[in-house]
């Protein structure tokens, strides 16, 4: 059993300026009785990965619906690896086809959360998957 909350960034990267899934996402994880930070709109992968690690969470998750989703998650890995901090775990959601969750896959994206997904589904998740504080 953790012996913490489960700590959880929520980010919208990009130039995506619809953010009410994010939202939703965020207040279902805090509502669960995780602790979520949520970034705001328009944010670059630094500025992420920079709030991700000084604020210690133990998962990101980003909200894409720009179809720019391959190009942001490859981004944010290789970022959070060249920061020393790939042991957070990285989930998304949004408008992703399912060709390519498979490839976020490999790429290190741990879940991919489509339209219509249940909230419970993503707390869930988290609380099986988050790395123990």
């Amino acid at each position: 059993m953790r012996g913490t909350k489960i700590r959880v960034l929520i980010a919208k990267p990009g130039l995506d300026g619809h953010d009410r899934g994010a939202k939703i996402v965020a207040r279902a994880l805090r509502d669960a009785g995780m602790e979520v930070i949520y970034t705001g709109l328009r944010q670059t992968v630094d500025q992420i990965v920079s709030a991700a690690i000084q604020e210690d969470v133990d998962a990101i998750g980003l909200s894409i619906l720009s179809g720019a989703h391959m190009h942001l998650f490859e981004q944010l890995l290789k970022v959070l690896e060249s920061q020393g901090a790939d042991d957070i775990l990285i989930f998304g959601g949004g408008i992703i086809p399912d060709e390519d969750i498979p490839l976020l896959r490999e790429l290190g994206v741990s879940a991919v959360f489509q339209p219509g997904t249940h909230t419970h589904e993503i707390v869930e998740f988290l609380k099986k998957n988050a790395p123990d504080s």
